[in-house]
């Protein structure tokens, strides 16, 4: 029984909406901050390739992209309340396509361009194919609207196969390429970068290890923009210590024909003399 007076039941629904707006509230700021703090981080590190050309920091640039749309739709989902799109979208972005993309740039940066461009190849058809099965996977029930929508709950086998290989093979990738350089490198800057890229990664996966201290979408941002921060660390690590690569100088044609042409020259004078002397 609720004892009578303000703190009755007459003042219960007003308690609810109160805590119910406080808690989108903090939803929607986590996921803002979470937004902004990876597309910044993109924009830097799409920046950077800018000025070197060097592959592995495009692939990481298209990482961090992904990784803002993800925590996008996760904006638009607190703010707003779930759907069907809003969802497919953050299944999409935040679980299947961000990690394969960071894996490749580790791939890049310790197996070289030849072996990062097939991987590239591999990534992008995956993710096509992917995005297709998202946009007409059908659902196996409704959407929930105030609340984090689990894949399992949602979608069928396939999708749900897609994200456990996409996020579990991604990151088994840059562990062991920070494994891989520990034991080749030992010391500088490449271990700790890859060691500050597999710490990100492992930030990123342990979001649902926060769902007994915080509300999923909470642990989805928190861990998020704590993972992003350490992953651009690491990127900063990886290529900060490089100089950048000099800038392309075409080769005039009077430079060209100037070496190649006194070599040539002093033969064709030097066999008419000797012709001389032994006639």
């Amino acid at each position: 029984m609720w004892p009578p007076g303000p703190a009755g039941p007459a003042a219960s629904p007003e308690i609810g909406s109160d805590l119910y707006a406080s808690i989108v509230t903090m939803q929607s700021a986590l996921a803002a901050g979470a937004a902004l703090v990876a597309l910044g981080f993109a924009m830097a590190t799409f920046e950077r390739w800018l000025a070197g050309r060097r592959r592995h920091e495009l692939a990481w640039s298209v990482s961090l992209l992904l990784f803002s749309l993800g925590a996008g739709c996760l904006l638009v989902g607190a703010a707003n309340g779930w759907n069907e799109w809003s969802f497919r979208l953050f299944f999409l972005f935040g679980a299947i396509l961000n990690v394969p993309f960071l894996a490749l740039g580790t791939v890049y940066l310790l197996g070289g361009q030849r072996r990062g461009d097939v991987c590239a190849v591999g990534v992008s058809l995956a993710g096509a194919f992917a995005a297709g099965v998202l946009v007409v996977a059908p659902l196996r029930a409704p959407v929930p609207v105030h609340q984090l929508p689990q894949g399992q709950d949602v979608f069928g086998v396939l999708p749900r196969v897609l994200a456990a290989v996409a996020s579990g093979g991604g990151a088994m990738v840059v562990i062991g390429g920070a494994a891989w350089s520990a034991w080749r490198f030992r010391r500088g800057p490449m271990l700790v970068a890859n060691l500050l890229i597999a710490a990100g990664t492992l930030v990123l996966s342990a979001g649902g290890l926060l769902n007994s201290v915080l509300d999923e979408m909470e642990a989805f941002a928190v861990t998020l923009v704590a993972g992003i921060t350490v992953l651009f660390l690491g990127f900063l690590v990886a290529t900060g210590r490089r100089p950048p690569p000099e800038p392309y100088r075409p080769t005039t044609p009077a430079t060209a024909v100037r070496p190649s042409a006194t070599p040539a020259a002093a033969p064709s004078r030097r066999v008419p003399e000797a012709a001389t002397r032994r006639t």
